[in-house]
């Protein structure tokens, strides 16, 4: 099964890939295809760089640092992935991964931890989970990653 990883940097989208890292440790055969999206140039952005293929390099070099940690857990793990990075919409530029690419799923960190589900979820798991054309999961934090996110937005007691 291929599966498509949205990796945004944070602690929540390496529990999604450690999810399915564990997935193949159990015996499934899975390919990732480990995505990040950034946005698309700013006006003011691209009256600055005068350049576009200057801001295709400065954008293209912040997606392969925010995916060097779910590259690297990949590496190690012997699992056949590939990495891209894309431009555009988060969501709809996921989807169009998706489709291009033959993902079987998606799975995605969500924290999972209250009432007011989009703020929680935010607002790419929340539109992937009702436009993507694909089974889309959502992994939980384990004790330690929630620890680490209510440590950076400092949220002590576990609400954020």
């Amino acid at each position: 099964m291929k599966f498509l990883i949205p990796v945004d940097g944070s602690a929540l989208s390496l529990e999604a890939v450690r999810h399915v890292l564990k997935l193949s440790q159990a015996g499934l055969d899975v390919e990732l295809l480990l995505a990040n999206v950034q946005e698309s140039a700013s006006l003011y952005e691209m009256v600055v760089a005068h350049d576009p293929a200057v801001l295709d390099e400065v954008s293209e070099g912040a997606g392969l640092h925010v995916l060097a940690p779910a590259v690297s857990l990949v590496e190690s793990s012997g699992v056949p992935f590939e990495a891209v990075v894309a431009r555009g919409d988060p969501a709809h530029t996921l989807v169009e991964l998706i489709e291009q690419h033959g993902c079987d799923g998606v799975v995605m960190g969500a924290h999972g931890k209250g009432m007011v589900r989009q703020a929680l979820l935010g607002s790419v798991t929340v539109e992937m989970v009702h436009a993507a054309p694909v089974p889309v999961t959502l992994v939980k934090p384990s004790e330690d990653t929630a620890l680490d996110n209510d440590f950076e937005t400092g949220e002590a007691d576990g609400t954020a």
